[in-house]
């Protein structure tokens, strides 16, 4: 997209404008699809934004990366724009359609923000989409107040990006990001980059990342693949397109968000131990500690919803490959085993042992179910707000609401405390939420440490992490905070703490 300026001009690639404006014409309708069901059906932006990808094949990779960017700039600055249309505009109907409304902040988007395409390109595809959508008024309305976004842009200058991503956040947001991280630190973290974020991949423990990266770049020429920051055994991708096309997945490694993955190493489980994952959703933190108690351990999940659990089973229930039948295809299954004998005979033998024992439905609120006592050691990745992604799910700040935390709280201290029922006396317990709000953080960790208030037979005693990644990241303490401003990977929180009976 670097050259898209002189590409909507006369020049440009495949030979003039004309396939430029095609293309970025596709792209905008791509982006405005997604953004209807966003706001139309509550879908998810990125995995709608997959599924319109998918069934645009054809599309430049350039092209791809400006749908992208419009879905996640507009859902992110969304409060911001309309805030400037409504100055310029009399009448705010234009809002009804969620089409219309897509090509009309997609195109105040491209002219406050998007300074490689030219004001009369953003002007005309908006003013394109915004009538094949609602008809010529609605074309004339699009046409009139953005030439008027136009002019002030013209005249003042592009406003900062990180300001209007701030100022669209809801109120109350804000406000518990200040009250949790203090004021620089919540704007940071706001219009924390890049957008969207990589995509993560989890080495299996035992695999030489090195020797993946240099596996992965041959076999994906065109992406980008480098070390993660946090987790040892993160590689993270851009532009690697469907993971499962590549050499190693689902052996050697997965697709997992770092800091997932850094929550999953919190937990310090060993060759040998009994671990549950309480609340184990499709099993990705399930693979990873199915790898770290061999040999001679077991894992075994729970979660609520039984149809996860069954795509858990369908992955992990069975032994995997080894990562030379896997890397086969690309040839990265071969260089990744060369140095250090990590897919040698010791990988593939303790990789066809490693996988989730029993799976079990539980409401972790009413009652324990099936699940055994005894167990070493126990994660649970608590249900919570999902702030901590919002730079990967965006539309989150538009579906939560204040009065969801004290909601969630009371639901994570009750799965946590349920949870820990299952762990043997002195075993250990995780509690993690993908939120950086105090509110799920150490409010719950501190209700956690308090006096209980039901009959369970269980304290909770915070304690330092025994696993060198997490005393690392918490300074020796007993619970740390992940921020993408600070650390790269979406925003967690994780708390030790040792079960007495």
């Amino acid at each position: 997209m670097a050259d898209r300026a002189q590409r909507d001009g006369r020049g440009g690639r495949d030979g003039g404008g004309a396939a430029a404006r095609s293309g970025e014409s596709a792209a905008r309708a791509v982006a405005a699809r997604v953004l209807a069901r966003v706001w139309g059906s509550d879908a998810f932006a990125s995995a709608a934004l997959d599924g319109e990808l998918r069934r645009a094949p054809a599309l430049d990779p350039r092209d791809v990366g400006l749908a992208t960017e419009l879905v996640y700039g507009v859902l992110r600055a969304q409060a911001a724009l309309e805030a400037r249309i409504a100055e310029l505009a009399a009448k705010g109907r234009w809002t009804a359609d969620p089409l219309v409304r897509a090509h009309v902040l997609m195109g105040a988007y491209s002219l406050c923000f998007l300074d490689r395409v030219p004001s009369f390109a953003a002007v005309s595809e908006a003013v394109d989409g915004a009538q094949a959508a609602g008809g010529p008024r609605v074309g004339a309305f699009a046409n009139a107040v953005l030439r008027k976004v136009a002019a002030a842009v013209e005249a003042g200058g592009r406003p900062p990006l990180a300001d209007a991503v701030v100022a669209s956040a809801p109120g109350w947001l804000r406000g518990a990001l200040r009250r949790s991280l203090g004021r620089a630190a919540a704007e940071a973290f706001l219009s924390a980059g890049p957008v969207p974020p990589p995509t993560g991949l989890c080495l299996s423990p035992g695999e030489d990342r090195d020797a993946w990266l240099a596996a992965l770049r041959g076999a994906a020429p065109a992406a980008t693949f480098e070390a993660g920051r946090v987790s040892p055994a993160a590689i993270v991708a851009r532009g690697a397109g469907d993971l499962r096309r590549l050499p190693g997945f689902g052996a050697a490694w997965i697709g997992q968000e770092e800091g997932a993955q850094a929550l999953a190493f919190a937990l310090g489980a060993r060759p040998g131990e009994r671990v549950l994952d309480a609340c184990a959703g499709r099993g990705n933190k399930s693979w990873l500690l199915s790898r770290a108690v061999l040999p001679g351990g077991a894992v075994d999940a729970a979660d609520l919803y039984p149809a996860k659990l069954s795509q858990l089973r369908a992955a992990l229930s069975a032994p995997p490959a080894s990562s030379e039948g896997a890397g086969a295809e690309g040839g990265g299954g071969e260089a990744a085993g060369a140095e250090g004998g990590s897919a040698g005979a010791r990988g593939g033998l303790e990789r066809a042992a490693a996988f989730v024992r029993e799976t079990y439905a539980v409401d972790w609120t009413v009652g324990a179910g099936d699940v055994p006592e005894g167990y070493d050691r126990v994660l649970v990745d608590a249900p919570c707000s999902g702030v901590g992604t919002l730079r990967r799910r965006p539309e989150i700040a538009l579906r939560r609401a204040a009065d969801d935390l004290p909601r969630l709280a009371d639901l994570q201290v009750a799965i946590a405390r349920r949870a820990a029922t299952r762990a043997r006396d002195g075993g250990r317990l995780v509690f993690a939420v993908c939120s950086v709000l105090r509110e799920e953080c150490e409010a719950v960790a501190a209700r956690l440490a308090g006096p209980a208030d039901d009959d369970l037979g269980v304290r909770l005693e915070p304690a330092p992490f025994d696993a060198e990644l997490a005393r690392e990241l918490a300074g020796g303490g007993d619970a740390f905070r992940l921020l993408p401003h600070v650390h790269g990977t979406d925003g967690y929180f994780a708390a030790m703490f040792v079960v007495r009976r």
